[in-house]
């Protein structure tokens, strides 16, 4: 078990603590001050410290930034009778794991410390409706306890980040999580409705509110009473629908199309977006009251590149994954492999990641998976075979780096079929618009 420092000015309250830590078989020490805390620090080692925030002298986050100037990694737990959503924010943002605030029972603590150690401990499986949030690097971490931390309450969510990152897994966890999590959770992509069905898909409507109306209909926000709705690629809605979302969250009631009277709603916002949505109020594309309505609880997911902890954690755990699904046998990746792996860029991030992995345990053979396998996949003619074993001889033979490899067969590949990209990402097994995202990434130094 592990080893936990107690910082409260009240005596009463550091005992209470430590007697419910102890009998859960952790090692305690007690400190009745910030600064006597930093003395002890320096003296011994801890896994973690539980801190209130208002103390005489040095408070709970004058200590938590001290702290993180000496041990950046030491786990922080605050406790506070005078916090806020806000005041949580600010203090994970500074670096806590979590944030408690009083009243709360010793049961609720001692289920937070076990967490915050298992955070601390190595790899994090978070999962939702079948999926899991993977992590095993503190950056990830750290956005994991923010949303257990936003979960516990109602406050209005914005998780921001690039596609294929995990913002609506994400999202489910929250849901997950929260109070709300028997209740129902609906999810509606912004960006894929059509612009001229999104308010009665999310309004609902009355019978004959307009041509086709032929009865009435649910929305989504009534869908989701008493329970989460996900507005994904909230950036995407049209700006007239964003003065009446403002209204539903103002108001915490919803107006069917063409209904005669609001009705009522008890319901948790959760949004997503992959723009930086600053840049969109500043052009206008985005009211700015509803940003800061939306705003609350504001969570940003990495993405992959930034994650360098996670990347080979995250290539062998989809190996393994895909491995049971297709019943291969692969024991490792190679060395090689290993190095595209960590180069890549992975500008489609988790997603890219893991459809590349499917792929390549689909074209193993052996007991390890190569770098042949994680090259473009091929549309089976034997040319085209030859052409990726031809590719990865001369890298091989003249040093190339992986990158040049990749660019380099999309380029003969363009090459053959005249610049024609359809045709070029099918004998590549991609789609165009990955091969679109390739030209981009190499800064369309590519003809076609």
């Amino acid at each position: 078990m592990g080893s936990v420092l107690i910082v409260d000015d009240e005596a009463e309250m550091r005992l209470a603590v430590k007697e419910a830590l102890t009998r859960k078989g952790y090692s305690t020490e007690l400190a009745e001050d910030g600064r006597e805390a930093l003395m002890k620090i320096g003296e011994g080692r801890f896994d973690m410290v539980i801190s209130d925030l208002k103390m005489p002298g040095m408070g709970g986050m004058e200590l938590l930034r001290s702290i993180k100037k000496v041990a950046p990694h030491m786990p922080f737990l605050l406790i506070t009778a005078f916090g806020t959503i806000q005041k949580a924010v600010e203090a994970v943002k500074e670096g806590a794991v979590d944030f408690i605030l009083k009243p709360f029972t010793l049961e609720a603590l001692e289920a937070t410390v076990e967490k915050v150690l298992r955070l601390k401990d190595g790899a994090l499986q978070t999962g939702a409706k079948g999926k899991a949030m993977i992590s095993k690097g503190p950056s990830m971490n750290r956005v994991i306890s923010m949303a257990i931390t936003a979960a516990s309450t109602d406050a209005t969510v914005l998780i921001s980040g690039e596609s294929g990152t995990g913002k609506e897994l994400l999202a489910r966890f929250i849901h997950a999580n929260s109070p709300r999590a028997e209740r129902p959770f609906v999810a509606v992509n912004c960006a894929s409705i059509p612009e001229g069905l999104l308010e009665s898909e999310l309004f609902g409507h009355e019978k004959g509110a307009f041509t086709g109306a032929i009865a009435s209909r649910h929305g989504k926000f009534e869908q989701a009473d008493t329970g989460t709705i996900l507005l994904d690629e909230i950036s995407e809605m049209d700006i007239r629908l964003q003065a009446k979302l403002l209204r539903i969250i103002q108001e915490k009631e919803v107006e069917r199309l063409g209904g005669k009277s609001p009705i009522p709603l008890d319901i948790r916002i959760i949004a997503t977006t992959n723009r930086e949505m600053k840049k969109e109020v500043a052009s206008g594309r985005f009211r700015e009251d509803l940003f800061y309505r939306l705003n609350i609880f504001p969570l940003f997911l990495p993405p992959l590149r930034q994650r360098g902890e996670d990347i080979a954690f995250l290539a062998n755990h989809f190996m393994g994954k895909f491995c049971n699904k297709y019943s291969r046998r692969l024991e490792g990746i190679s060395d090689e492999a290993l190095d595209y792996i960590k180069r890549h860029e992975w500008r489609g991030n988790i997603r890219e990641m893991e459809n590349t992995i499917e792929r390549a345990v689909l074209l193993s053979q052996g007991r390890t998976l190569v770098i042949e396998h994680l090259l473009l996949g091929y549309d089976g003619c034997p040319e085209r075979e030859g052409q990726i074993t031809e590719t990865i001889s001369q890298v091989k033979a003249n040093n190339m780096t992986l990158w040049e490899m990749e660019k380099g067969l999309i380029r003969k590949t363009l090459d053959d079929v005249e610049g024609n990209r359809t045709r070029a990402a099918k004998l590549l097994g991609i789609s165009v618009r990955t091969l679109r995202n390739k030209l981009k990434e190499y800064g369309q130094v590519l003809p076609g």
